[in-house]
């Protein structure tokens, strides 16, 4: 069993014993209300909860980014409060400009487990790295639109 960096608090019944569960989701506070002791979710209320479209919610788990998703006897898919936790740090992965082909890989070495730590942490800390770059990239640009407005904004009162 791998291990989480740190764990939602929760009334979960008991911990999933498969790696996928403790797939270091965990990433804060809960951003979308969950309903008191529930952990099936359909694919609309999962979308719902995190803003991401249910074809989105297929394409992740099609390529792999996803882990096993559960069914219900009718084949409809139920996602777990982990499926959530996972879909959350996957977002602020795709936010940092991780490529797709990096989260997928990044899943692959979750699902392989613990003694995949040192690659997955060189993996993230090289995510950091750009998205430090691109901060500075930005801070740039920032200070070129700050100078630009204040310059009009200048030469408007005179």
């Amino acid at each position: 069993m791998t291990v989480i960096e740190s764990t939602p608090i929760r009334a979960d019944p008991a911990p999933d014993p498969t790696p996928e569960s403790d797939a270091c989701t965990a990433t804060g506070p809960t951003p979308h209300p969950r309903p008191e002791g529930q952990d099936r979710y359909t694919i609309s209320e999962v979308a719902a909860f995190t803003g991401l479209s249910a074809h989105t919610l297929r394409w992740y788990e099609r390529i792999g980014l996803m882990p096993h998703v559960d069914r219900s006897h009718t084949g409809q898919r139920r996602f777990r409060n982990r499926d959530l936790d996972w879909l959350n740090l996957i977002t602020k992965l795709r936010l940092t400009g991780m490529p797709v082909a990096d989260m997928v890989r990044y899943a692959e070495l979750v699902r392989e487990g613990d003694h995949t730590f040192e690659a997955r942490q060189a993996l993230l800390e090289q995510t950091r790295r750009a998205v430090l770059a691109r901060m500075a990239e930005l801070r740039g640009t920032l200070a070129v639109l700050d100078y630009k407005i204040n310059f009009y904004a200048e030469g408007h009162r005179g």
